[in-house]
Order: structure tokens, then sequence, then C-alpha cells
């Protein structure tokens, strides 16, 4: 495995031994985001901000798919980006509408088209980390109250740490964040970037993960554990699909 891949490693390690040791740093950090009435987030620009952040990773994995499906499929590539986007609901049909006018306007000679690892890689790592461990594993397992639910909140649960799976959450749950994961997914495609962007690109990639985690421990949807976690679980599972993808190494 790559250095990256240990480095997240050990970090997600620290992060755990951290907040089982130290829990109420969980309630420290969700207090500065809580006026006393409620959470400051819950207004209609942080729920638009929200969208955006919700959105957006699968507007770029679309728009590596599409041109990949293009290059081999024609127009019936922008049909399905159309009816997939829609199903997601007004504003992501919107995006995807926009997306595959972009994609006809540029044409279809695609030289910057994708090919088939990078594909693999970019729907394999969301897959299986945002997917299959954070939101159909944890957040249904875990049963870790929301700080939204939580008494010192004005809810009714009582908190428990990262390491309880013993909450009162029965399904959905905060722990971990399915859309810190997701964001911060968002490194992959940037790892696909040339060489004299890549680190710009995984930068902006980092900041928008942070962005979108801020917002949601805002918003009283996650404690900052739920979104460390998240986003590392994400890149610990990018980086190993890196790996396996590209065995004797990654482009």
């Amino acid at each position: 495995m790559s250095r990256a891949f240990w480095f997240v490693l050990a970090a997600m390690a620290a992060v755990g031994v951290v907040f089982a040791v130290w829990p109420g740093l969980d309630l420290a950090v969700a207090h500065l985001f809580y006026d006393g009435g409620g959470f400051i987030g819950a207004s209609p620009l942080a729920r638009a901000a929200r969208d955006f952040f919700r959105i957006s990773p699968f507007v770029v994995l679309a728009g590596f798919i599409i041109p990949y499906l293009q290059a081999r499929w024609g127009k019936n590539a922008e049909y399905w980006l159309v009816h997939s986007f829609a199903s997601l609901g007004r504003p992501a049909a919107v995006i995807g509408g926009a997306l595959a006018r972009a994609i006809r306007w540029f044409g279809a000679n695609l030289r910057w088209a994708p090919d088939g690892r990078s594909v693999v890689f970019l729907i394999a790592s969301i897959a299986i980390g945002s997917g299959l461990i954070v939101n159909l594993g944890l957040k249904d397992h875990a049963h870790r109250p929301r700080p939204v639910h939580i008494v010192e909140f004005g809810g009714k649960d009582a908190f428990r740490p990262w390491d309880r799976f013993d909450g009162a959450c029965k399904k959905n749950c905060g722990f971990a964040s399915g859309e810190a994961a997701s964001a911060f997914w968002m490194v992959a495609p940037a790892l696909l970037a040339p060489p004299p962007w890549r680190a710009p690109a995984v930068a902006a990639a980092l900041v928008f993960g942070t962005g979108a985690s801020v917002l949601r421990m805002a918003f009283g949807g996650h404690f900052l554990s739920d979104v460390l976690f998240g986003g590392l679980i994400s890149l610990l599972v990018l980086f190993a699909v890196r790996r396996f993808v590209w065995p004797r190494g990654a482009p």
C-alpha cells in the first residue's frame, strides 16, 4: 500500500483513540454551532449549500462516466445521464441536463475521456467507501444519535461516544457521516488530474470535504468524530482501490 494509505490509517486510529478517551470533545465542538435555541446551520442558504455539497460528487462522477460511455455508446449516454439525475429530484435533474448539454457542446471525439481503469477506480471507491461501509454499514448499525437528537441540544436521546453502539437511534444514524465521506471522495478524481494540476486539485478536494463537514456540524447532523471518520474511511478506501486498480503504480 502507498504511504498515503498508511498515513490515513494512522490518522483514523488516532482519531478513534482520542474521541474514545475524551468523548466530551464531540460535545464541546457541537456547542460551538449551537446558540441555545437551535443549531446555527438551519437556514435556507445553508440548505442550498448542503445541496451543492451533496450533489457535486455525483456530478463530478458523471462528468467522468458519461464521456467514457459516450465514446462507446454515443447519445445513449446522454439519455442515461438525464434520466439518472432526474430520479434524484429537480435540482439534480437541472444539473444533469446542463451537464448533458455541455458534453454535447464539446463534442464526442473526447480525447480527454478517462480510460476504463479510471472509471472503475472512481465508481468502486465511492461505492465501497461512502456507499457500502458508511451508509449501508455504519449508519444503520452504529445507532449513534445525532447532535440535534440528544438531550444536551434539546432532543430526547442520550449522547453516545463513537465507540458505543447502544444508542437510541435505529436507522440512518449519525456515525459515520455519509456526506463527509462522499465529499472527501472528491480526492479520487483529483488524483486523476495531470501531474502539474494534481496537488492543487487534491488541496481543493480537501477544502471541499472540510466545508461539507463543517456544514453538517452546523446543522446539528453530525459530531466532529462522525465527519472525521466519514472522511478518513473514504480516503482509506480510495487509496486501497487505487492500489488494486493500478498494482504497478497509479498514473
